[in-house]
C-alpha cells in the first residue's frame, strides 16, 4: 500500500513545515510592504485580552503603592508632630516655674501698692512644712534688716511670721504650724480670738465665746492685736465650728496656698496701720 503524501510521516511532516514557512513568507510579503499600523493593529488585537485582564491588577498595584506612600507620609508627619509636641511640653515644663514666679512677682508688686507700708520682698528657698514643726526658709536675713516676729504674707493671704534670722536667710513659721498663734477676728461679728495651727493648710480659732454666731464660709482677718500684722489681712475661711465648754472652737481653712508659695512680702515690725475690712454681707457668705 502506497503511503499518503500528507500523512504524519517524516515526509508528510516536512511538507507541513515547508507549507507553514511558505504561508508565513506570503503573509510577510503581503503585510510587510504595507503601513506599520497594520502590524500595530494586529498586535493590539492579539494583546487586547491580556490587557483587559491585567488592567485591574495594574490599577490595584498603583492604588496600593499610592496608599503606601500616603501612609508613610502620614506616619512621618505624625512623628514630626509628636516630636514638636514633646519639645513644646518640655519647654513649657522648663518655663513653668519662671512664669509662675513672674506672675507672683506681678501680684506682689500690685499688693505693695495696695498696702501703704515699707515692705521687703523675699523668695521661699525651702519648704519643709510637712516635717514635724517644719517651716519655710527665706532668702533674706540680717543683711536685709529682718528681725524676729515680722509678719509675712502673699497676695492670697497671710503666710506666717519670721521665726529665726541668720545673716543671709531666715526661717518662717507658717500659720498651720502647731506652735503658731495669730490674733484674728471674724468678718461678721468682729469677734476676736487666737488662730493656732493644727496641720497642713488648717488651723482653728480659740478663745471665742460660745454665744457668737459663726457661719461656714465666713472670712477671717487679722485683728492687729498681736502687733505682728496690721488689722484687715485675709487669713482664711470658716469651715466649721463646735462648742467646747464656754468657748466656740472654729475650724479655718487658710487662704494662702502654703504648698505653692514662692514669693512673699515681709511687713515691718509693729505695723501701725489698719486696712479696711469688707463690710459683712447679708445672707450666705461665700468662701
Amino acid at each position: 500500500m502506497r503511503p499518503r503524501p500528507w500523512g504524519w510521516t517524516p515526509a508528510g511532516r516536512r511538507r507541513y513545515a515547508i507549507l507553514a514557512l511558505w504561508l508565513g513568507h506570503l503573509g510577510w510579503v503581503v503585510l510587510g510592504h504595507g503601513h506599520s499600523t497594520r502590524w500595530q493593529a494586529l498586535l493590539g488585537t492579539l494583546s487586547w485580552p491580556v490587557q483587559k485582564l491585567s488592567a485591574p491588577l495594574l490599577r490595584s498595584r498603583a492604588n496600593r503603592a499610592e496608599h503606601t506612600r500616603n501612609l508613610e507620609r502620614a506616619q512621618y508627619e505624625l512623628a514630626m508632630v509628636r516630636q514638636r509636641l514633646e519639645s513644646l511640653q518640655m519647654e513649657n515644663a522648663r518655663q513653668a516655674p519662671r512664669l509662675q514666679e513672674a506672675d507672683e512677682a506681678i501680684r506682689i508688686l500690685g499688693l505693695k501698692k495696695q498696702v501703704p507700708l515699707e515692705m521687703k520682698a523675699a523668695r521661699v528657698m525651702v519648704n519643709v512644712r510637712t516635717a514635724p514643726f517644719g517651716g519655710m526658709i527665706l532668702d533674706q536675713g540680717l543683711d536685709a534688716g529682718l528681725v524676729r516676729d515680722q509678719g509675712v504674707f502673699c497676695p492670697e493671704g497671710v503666710v506666717g511670721r519670721i521665726w529665726e534670722v541668720s545673716q543671709r536667710e531666715s526661717s518662717l513659721l507658717p500659720l498651720d504650724a502647731y506652735n503658731s498663734s495669730t490674733a484674728v477676728m471674724l468678718a461678721q461679728s468682729r469677734a476676736t480670738g487666737v488662730l493656732q495651727g493644727v496641720g497642713p493648710g488648717r488651723a482653728e480659732i480659740r478663745y471665742i465665746g460660745s454665744q457668737e454666731v459663726v457661719q461656714v464660709g465666713e472670712p477671717v482677718y487679722t485683728s492687729g492685736l498681736d502687733r505682728v500684722f496690721p488689722r484687715g489681712l485675709l487669713v482664711g475661711y470658716v469651715v466649721g465650728s463646735r462648742p467646747e465648754g464656754p468657748e466656740l472652737q472654729v475650724d479655718v481653712a487658710l487662704a494662702a496656698p502654703l504648698n505653692r508659695v514662692h514669693q512673699v512680702l515681709i511687713l515691718p515690725t509693729q505695723p501701725r496701720i489698719d486696712l479696711p475690712v469688707p463690710a459683712p454681707r447679708e445672707g450666705k457668705v461665700k468662701p
